[in-house]
This record gives structure tokens, sequence and C-alpha cells, in this order.
């Protein structure tokens, strides 16, 4: 799994891979349910899809870039651009079904 910063992100982005990319807060209780859930997903999919996080409070203006207003945030992205988007804390079959659907 990838941590992000802007210029990490940016260069992965243009590489039009299918990403994952959590964006997260060290204070936010769902963000740490959440986070067991996406180092499990970044390992089950390690050579298929890039999956990665963001921490909010650490890039600002990533999270305005893609208007995260709340947190958790999962964005999907192929070919540069946002695909699908899921707030809150999910099941992990919800996330993998969206990667599923765009391998």
């Amino acid at each position: 799994m990838i941590h992000f910063n802007k210029e990490t992100f940016d260069k992965a982005l243009s590489e039009g891979q299918l990403m994952m990319v959590d964006f997260w807060a060290e204070w936010c209780g769902p963000c740490q349910m959440l986070g067991p859930v996406i180092e499990s997903l970044a390992e089950q999919y390690d050579g298929k899809a890039t999956v990665g996080k963001v921490n909010t409070d650490e890039e600002h203006e990533l999270a305005i870039r893609y208007s995260v207003i709340n947190i958790p945030t999962v964005i999907f992205f192929k070919d540069g651009r946002e695909i699908d988007r899921k707030v809150g804390v999910m099941p992990p079959d919800v996330f993998a079904q969206v990667l599923e659907k765009h391998l």
C-alpha cells in the first residue's frame, strides 16, 4: 500500500492504472476501522490495482481537488479520472466489487 503525497499521487494517476485511494485522517475513528480493510485489499490486488491512502490533514490540496468533505472517502480512478466513490466504512466486498468491475 502506498501512502501518497501530492507528487506521488499525481505520478500514479498519470500512469492510468486502476487505483483505489482512501482519503483519511489519524483522528478519525471510522478511518481507523477502515484501515485494515484497505490494507487487506492492497495485498489482495497487488499487481492488479494501485491501492493507497491520502492523509487529508497532510495533503489538503488533494482533498480539496476531489471535494472530499467526509472521511473516510475511498475514490476509484482509472485512466486518470474518477470512476467511483464510496463514503464511510463499508465491508471489503463493496470495494472489491468496484475493483473487479474495472480490472
